[in-house]
C-alpha cells in the first residue's frame, strides 16, 4: 500500500523528461523505470536507478508527446511496487517565423516553419507596439504555417508571438515588424507673413515619422530640413526672404520603409516700398516718383500715377525689381497727382502711395465781364482752366480792389453792390497746389438806374395824358421817351428830356384810347432799362339807348348808337326790381344791339349801357320794357287725404300777379269750380268731390296785359273700397265665391288678389268690372287657406284694401282599399294620398255584421295606412277616410272585407240510427258567416253529400245513407270568401234494426 507519489516534470526542455518520487519508508534496494508511447505496446526507454535515488531522466524524447512511464521499486524479500503516470512533452518553438507587410499599410503577414515533434495547435497574438495593445488574438489548427492580420494602422510597429500548443505545455517565439507608412494628402504651403509660410496636410497619422524638406527656388537652396512625429499637421516656417518662391516635399517614414509624398510651392508675401514721394521734375509737365527699396526679393514694381482726390488711375509703369525712381511725362497742366507703387513677387502684392503733388496750371483763356443789364453786378466768365481754384480782382478807378478765390469747376463769377455807370477792371488768375498762373485782365461798365415811378394819367380829359417820374439816384445824363398805341404799337412821337424834367403832357390824343409811355435813363454807352405806364384817354358815353319786347323766343332787344373816339367794349346791364339777380353782359365795340333770352316771364326790366375804355367807363340814361309772362309748369294732380278732394301743384315759371284754377268733370269739360290764388302760392286742395272720379284742372296765369293757361292736368280722387266682403269654398270644385256690395262714387273696376297661405309664391290678381258685385275664384288648391284682398280702382289708384280669409274643400282620399293580412283578428286600410292640404284624416270602421261602428281612428294629413286589431273573426267590415280641413270635409268610397272565420271545434259524430249520421260543433262568438258541411264514403272517397248552414248552426243530420258504413264528415267555418276546415272526423252507421236483432 506504499505509494511512490511519482511525477514528472520538463524543466523548459522538449526532448527529455525528469520523472520525480518518494522513497518507500522501508527503503528499497532499487528502482525499474520504463517509458512507452501512449498507447502503445512495447518500451522505448528502460532505465534503473539505485538505492536512496528519487529522479530520473529520459532524454531522446519527441516534444509534444504523451508517454506513459511506469516506475518500479524493488523492495526485500524481492517485493516490488510500482506506479505508472502519464506525461507529455513540452511542445517545440516554430522555426524561421517571420511578419512581413508586403508594400501594405494595413496588413500583415505572418508565417513560419513547424518545429520538431507533435503540437495540439498554434496561438497567435498581436501587439501594438507602442501602446502595448492586445490587437489580435487567434488560435489556428496545427497545420497551419502562414496567418493574414488585416485592418491594421497604417506606419505602426507590431509585435507577433506565436505559441506552440501541446496540452497545456506551450512554446512561443516572437517578432515584430511595421506596416507601411500611407502618404499624407491635401499639402497645402501658403504665406503667414512676409518671412513665414504655413504648411498643412491630412493624413497624418499614418507615418511614424514624417520629413519636410524646404527649398529656397531663387537660389536652389535647401533652407530647412524637419522631422516630425505621427500626427503632426501643420507647421510653420519661420525666417524665410520676403517676396521669396520655396518649395516643400513631403515624406512618410515606418520602420525601414519611406513613402515620398506630395510636394507644394508658395510665395512668402513681398515688403512694400517705402519713402514714396511725387515730386515736380525738371521738364514742363513732369512729375518723379521716388521709392527706398525694401528687403527682400520681388518681380518687379508696378507704378501706378492716379489723378485727381479721386485717385482715378491714369498710367502704369512696370520697372525692375531693382529700380528706385521713375518719371512721368506730358501730363496735363494744374492737375493734382499722386503715386502709387506695389511690389510684385508671384501672386502677391505690396503697395504704397504718395502724397498728392501738381503740374504748374495755365492762365484762363476766354475771359468777359458783362453787366447783362444790371445796374449793381457784373459778371465776369472764363473757360475753365485746368487747376485747384481761382484767383479774382476787381478794381474800379475810385474803389479799393475786391479780391475773390474760387474753386475748380467754377467758370463764373457776378459782383454786387457795384455803382451805376461805373467802369471796372477784372482780372483772373488759376491756382493749381503752389503755383498760380498769370493773369488774364479785361474791362466793362455798370448800367445806369432806370427812372422810378413813372405813372401816365388822363385826370378826366378825353384828349391828354400827363407823364410823371422821380429822377434816379445817380449814373444818368438825361431821359428818351416812345409814346405808342397800346394795341396797334404804332408809334405816336418821341419824348427827350433834361435829367432835370420829372413830367411832361402829351396833346391831341384820341378819346377812349390806350396809350403806352416808355422812358429809359441814359449813362455812357448803355441805356438803362425801359420803364413803362399805361392808361386811356377818358371814354364818351353811348346816345339812343332803347329797349324793346320779343315774345318768340321770349326776351328783351336792346339798341344804341356809337359815340366818337375808341371803345373797349360795351357793358349792358338789365335788372328788374322784383327779382335781386341782374344781367350783365359785355359785347365787343362794333355792336350796337342785343337780345336778352332766359328772362323772367312778365316781368319789368331796367336798362344801362355803359362805354368801356380800359378802366374808364361812361354810362348812358335808362331804358325800360316788360317780358312775356308764361304758362305754370309741371301742373299736378293727385288725390288728397279723403276720397272726396284732390291736391292739384304746380311750378311757378316766373312773372305773373295771379293764378286762376279751374276745375272740370273730365268727360263733360264743362267748368264745374273756378279759384283765384295769389302769386307764389304753388298749391290747393280741392273738396267736396266725388270719390273715384276723373277730373281736368288748367291754371292761367297773368302779368300786366298778358294771359296764359298751362296745360291741362289729369287726376282721379281715389275710389271707395268695397263692402260687406265675403268668399265661401264652391262645394263641386276646388273654387271661391267672392261677393261684395258696391260703396257710393265711382270707379273703373275691381282688383282682387288671392295669397296661398304659408306659401312664398307671388299672389293671383283678377279684375272685375266697375258693376260686378262677385267673382268665382278657380283652379285652387284643394283643402288650402286663402287670403282675398278686393280694391276698386279708378285709373292708377286703389281704394283701401278689403281682405277676407276662407278654405277650400279638401280633395277625398282615392284608391282605397282595406285587406285581410291573413288574420282572423285584423284588416289594413291604404289610400292614395289627394292633392292639396288637410287637417288632418279622420277613418271610420263599421261592423256590417252588428251594423254598428267598430272604430273611428284621427290621423295625420300625410298618413296614408292603418292596420286594425281586435276585431271579430268572421265578420263583415267597411271602412271611409275623410279629409278634413277647417269645419270642410271630403270622404272616400266605402270598401268592405271579411276577417278570416275561425274553424269549427269539438266536432262529433253519432249515428242515432240506420242510414243517419248526426254531426255537431262549437263555435266561438259569431265566429263565421256560415258552415259548409259535407260527408264522404270512406271506402271509396265518394263525395256523399253537401249542406250550407247558417251562422247560427251548430249541428246537422245526414239521412239516407248506408247502413253500417265508415262515413268522413268534414265541417267548414265560411266568411265571404274565407274559411276555415275542421279535422276530418269519421264515423260508421249503426246496422239495420233487423240485422242487428
Amino acid at each position: 500500500g506504499t505509494l511512490l507519489n511519482v511525477s514528472v516534470s520538463d524543466h523548459g526542455r522538449s526532448d527529455s523528461l525528469l520523472v520525480s518520487w518518494d522513497e518507500p519508508e522501508e527503503g528499497a534496494k532499487g528502482y525499474l523505470l520504463a517509458v512507452s508511447s501512449l498507447g502503445s505496446g512495447g518500451p522505448l526507454q528502460n532505465g534503473s536507478a539505485g538505492p536512496n535515488t528519487t529522479s530520473f531522466w529520459f532524454h531522446g524524447l519527441t516534444p509534444g508527446t504523451h508517454y506513459e512511464i511506469e516506475v518500479t521499486a524493488t523492495l526485500a524479500c524481492m517485493d516490488t511496487i510500482s506506479q505508472t503516470i502519464t506525461a507529455q512533452t513540452s511542445p517545440s518553438p516554430v522555426r524561421n517565423l517571420s511578419l512581413s507587410s508586403g508594400g501594405s499599410s494595413a496588413s500583415l503577414r505572418a508565417a513560419w516553419a513547424p518545429g520538431p515533434g507533435q503540437r495540439d495547435g498554434y496561438g497567435l497574438a498581436l501587439y501594438h507596439s507602442d501602446s502595448q495593445a492586445l490587437v489580435r488574438n487567434v488560435s489556428i489548427p496545427p497545420s497551419a504555417s502562414t496567418f493574414l492580420f488585416d485592418g491594421l494602422l497604417a506606419g505602426s510597429e507590431y509585435a507577433l508571438k506565436v505559441s506552440t500548443l501541446a496540452g497545456s505545455s506551450q512554446a512561443s517565439t516572437s517578432v515584430h515588424q511595421w506596416t507601411a507608412p500611407s502618404i499624407p494628402t491635401q499639402l497645402r504651403l501658403s504665406p503667414g507673413s512676409s518671412t513665414s509660410l504655413v504648411a498643412s496636410w491630412a493624413g497624418a497619422a499614418g507615418a511614424a515619422w514624417l520629413h519636410l524638406e524646404l527649398h529656397n527656388l531663387l537660389t536652389q537652396m535647401v533652407t530647412t530640413t524637419l522631422s516630425a512625429r505621427r500626427g503632426l499637421t501643420t507647421y510653420t516656417f519661420q525666417h524665410l526672404h520676403p517676396g521669396t518662391q520655396y518649395w516643400l516635399g513631403l515624406s512618410a517614414t515606418a520602420g525601414s520603409y519611406t513613402v515620398v509624398g506630395p510636394n507644394a510651392t508658395a510665395w512668402t508675401y513681398p515688403l512694400s516700398p517705402g519713402n514714396v514721394t511725387l515730386s515736380r521734375a525738371e521738364e514742363q509737365s513732369s512729375l518723379q516718383a521716388r521709392w527706398s527699396i525694401p528687403v527682400g526679393h520681388r518681380d518687379f514694381y508696378l507704378v501706378t500715377l492716379r489723378e485727381g482726390e479721386d485717385g482715378v488711375p491714369t498710367r502704369n509703369i512696370s520697372v525692375g525689381g531693382d529700380n528706385g525712381h521713375v518719371t512721368f511725362h506730358g501730363l496735363s497742366p494744374g492737375k493734382q497727382f499722386s503715386v502709387q507703387v506695389t511690389v510684385v513677387a508671384g501672386p502677391y502684392q505690396a503697395s504704397a502711395f504718395s502724397t498728392a503733388a501738381w503740374t504748374e496750371p495755365l492762365a484762363p483763356s476766354g475771359v468777359s465781364l458783362s453787366s447783362q443789364g444790371s445796374p449793381h453786378s457784373l459778371l465776369a466768365s472764363w473757360e475753365e482752366a485746368t487747376g485747384e481754384g481761382y484767383l479774382l480782382a476787381l478794381s474800379p478807378a475810385e474803389h479799393p480792389v475786391k479780391n475773390s478765390s474760387l474753386l475748380r469747376g467754377v467758370t463764373s463769377f457776378t459782383y454786387e453792390g457795384l455803382h451805376p455807370g461805373t467802369l471796372y477792371t477784372f482780372e483772373v488768375s488759376t491756382v493749381a497746389g503752389p503755383y498760380t498762373s498769370s493773369p488774364q485782365c479785361i474791362s466793362n461798365w455798370t448800367y445806369p438806374l432806370p427812372p422810378e415811378q413813372l405813372t401816365l394819367s388822363n385826370r378826366g380829359h378825353s384828349t391828354s395824358l400827363q407823364a410823371s417820374w422821380r429822377a434816379a439816384s445817380s449814373g444818368s445824363t438825361g431821359y428818351t421817351g416812345t409814346l405808342l398805341e397800346t394795341k396797334s404799337q404804332e408809334w405816336v412821337r418821341n419824348v427827350t428830356v433834361g435829367n432835370d424834367w420829372t413830367n411832361v403832357t402829351l396833346e391831341d390824343l384820341v378819346p377812349g384810347r390806350q396809350y403806352t409811355l416808355e422812358v429809359a435813363a441814359v449813362a455812357g454807352p448803355y441805356r438803362s432799362p425801359v420803364q413803362s405806364a399805361t392808361d386811356w384817354t377818358y371814354p364818351l358815353a353811348p346816345a339812343g339807348v332803347t329797349l324793346t319786347n320779343t315774345r318768340r323766343p321770349l326776351g328783351l332787344s336792346a339798341f344804341w348808337d356809337k359815340a366818337a373816339g375808341d371803345v373797349d367794349q360795351f357793358h349792358l346791364q338789365l335788372y328788374s326790381k322784383s327779382h335781386a339777380a341782374q344781367r350783365n353782359i359785355s359785347v365787343g365795340p362794333n355792336t350796337h344791339n342785343f337780345t336778352f333770352l332766359g328772362l323772367s316771364p312778365g316781368t319789368q326790366y331796367f336798362l344801362k349801357v355803359t362805354v368801356l375804355s380800359g378802366p374808364y367807363r361812361s354810362s348812358s340814361h335808362f331804358a325800360t320794357e316788360w317780358t312775356y309772362p308764361l304758362s305754370l309748369a309741371n301742373v299736378s294732380v293727385q288725390p288728397g287725404r279723403r276720397p272726396q278732394e284732390l291736391h292739384v301743384s304746380w311750378v311757378e315759371s316766373g312773372g305773373g300777379r295771379d293764378h286762376l284754377i279751374q276745375l272740370s268733370v273730365a268727360e263733360s269739360l264743362s267748368i264745374i269750380r273756378n279759384v283765384s290764388v295769389p302769386r307764389g302760392v304753388t298749391q290747393l286742395d280741392l273738396e267736396g268731390l266725388v270719390p273715384g272720379s276723373r277730373y281736368r284742372v288748367e291754371i292761367i296765369s297773368q302779368a300786366g296785359p298778358h294771359r296764359i293757361s298751362s296745360q291741362t292736368a289729369i287726376g282721379y280722387t281715389v275710389p271707395l273700397p268695397p263692402r260687406s266682403l265675403s268668399a265661401s269654398p264652391v262645394s263641386t270644385a276646388w273654387a271661391l265665391a267672392v261677393h261684395w256690395e258696391t260703396a257710393p262714387g265711382q270707379r273703373d273696376g275691381y282688383l282682387l288678389s288671392v295669397l296661398e297661405e304659408g306659401s312664398s309664391a307671388p299672389p293671383r290678381n283678377l279684375e272685375a268690372g266697375k258693376d260686378s258685385t262677385n267673382v268665382t275664384v278657380p283652379q285652387l288648391e284643394p283643402g288650402t287657406c286663402y287670403l282675398v284682398g278686393i280694391w276698386a280702382v279708378a285709373g292708377p289708384y286703389r281704394s283701401l284694401p278689403k281682405n277676407v280669409t276662407s278654405c277650400t274643400v279638401p280633395a277625398a282620399p282615392t284608391n282605397l282599399s282595406l285587406m285581410n293580412p291573413g288574420n282572423s283578428s285584423e284588416l289594413y286600410t291604404s289610400w292614395n294620398k289627394p292633392p292639396g292640404r288637410r287637417d288632418h284624416y279622420r277613418v271610420s270602421l263599421y261592423s256590417l255584421s252588428t251594423q254598428s261602428t267598430v272604430q273611428v281612428q284621427t290621423l295625420s294629413p300625410d298618413a296614408q295606412n292603418i292596420t286594425w286589431t281586435h276585431l271579430e273573426a268572421g265578420s263583415r267590415f267597411a271602412v271611409q277616410v275623410t279629409a278634413v280641413k277647417g269645419s270642410l270635409e271630403a270622404s272616400s268610397i266605402n270598401v268592405t272585407q271579411w276577417t278570416h272565420p275561425l274553424a269549427p271545434a269539438n266536432l262529433t259524430l253519432g249515428s242515432p240510427s240506420a242510414s243517419v249520421l248526426l254531426a255537431s260543433w262549437a263555435a266561438a262568438g259569431r265566429g263565421a258567416e256560415g258552415f259548409a258541411v259535407d260527408v264522404y264514403d270512406t271506402a271509396s272517397g265518394t263525395h256523399v253529400g253537401h249542406t250550407v248552414l247558417g251562422g247560427n248552426a251548430r249541428s246537422h243530420i245526414f239521412r239516407s245513407l248506408s247502413p253500417g258504413t265508415l262515413y268522413s264528415v268534414a265541417v267548414r267555418a265560411t266568411a265571404g270568401p274565407f274559411h276555415a276546415s275542421s279535422p276530418n272526423l269519421t264515423h260508421c252507421t249503426r246496422e239495420c234494426d233487423a240485422l242487428l236483432a
